[in-house]
């Protein structure tokens, strides 16, 4: 008798990977420039949200630098009111997830309270949190999403541009799960919204 292979824990739920790239590091200080996600789950094809955004002042140069986004490039995007209801639609129903998701959940909602937009209630799962509790420091030195990305060979490299981000952290997503025994993602690598 032979055991069957582990069902793929990516069918049994849907998750909206999110990266966003912003003006600066602090929500209340800076703006979102881009938004970028995956929708991947459930037995469903893959699906894509990509959108840059007006900040609504300049981009400082050492974010142009690491970005490459560009003035010229958001001075004919939408504001992040007219993005956001898109991008929530898009996500709504899924698991919110992202690398170091404190940082892009606390711009998105930020965002919606600014646009008094109301914020749902999302289960959220931490890509990068969830590699510290499955990844020994003998397979990565750290749990950065470049080393990720690295160890699990994934055929999008982050390069701090959002949809990019997004498609390499759902790689990087499926294969700490597959790390995992099936519906046990452990409490520390959700956080709340």
């Amino acid at each position: 008798m032979t055991t069957p292979a582990p069902a793929d824990p990516l069918l049994s739920a849907q998750f909206v990977i999110v990266d966003v790239e912003t003006t600066g590091w602090l929500p209340e200080e800076s703006s979102i420039t881009e938004i970028g996600a995956v929708r991947v789950g459930g037995g469903q094809p893959e699906l894509e949200f990509s959108a840059l955004v007006n900040p609504g002042g300049p981009i400082p140069a050492s974010i142009t630098e690491l970005t490459g986004i560009t003035d010229a490039m958001v001075s004919q995007a939408p504001p992040v009111g007219a993005v956001l209801p898109g991008f929530l639609a898009f996500a709504r129903g899924c698991v919110l997830t992202a690398h170091n998701a404190p940082f892009d959940i606390g711009f998105l909602s930020a965002a919606c309270q600014g646009c008094r937009l109301p914020w749902p209630a999302f289960q959220v799962l931490d890509t990068a949190e969830l590699a510290r509790s499955v990844m020994s420091e003998a397979e990565v030195p750290d749990c950065k999403l470049a080393t990720l990305a690295g160890f699990f060979g994934t055929r999008t490299r982050p390069c701090h541009r959002a949809l990019a981000d997004a498609k390499a952290t759902a790689e990087i997503l499926q294969g700490l799960l597959l790390r995992m025994p099936p519906a046990d993602v452990p409490a520390g690598a959700q956080i709340s919204a």
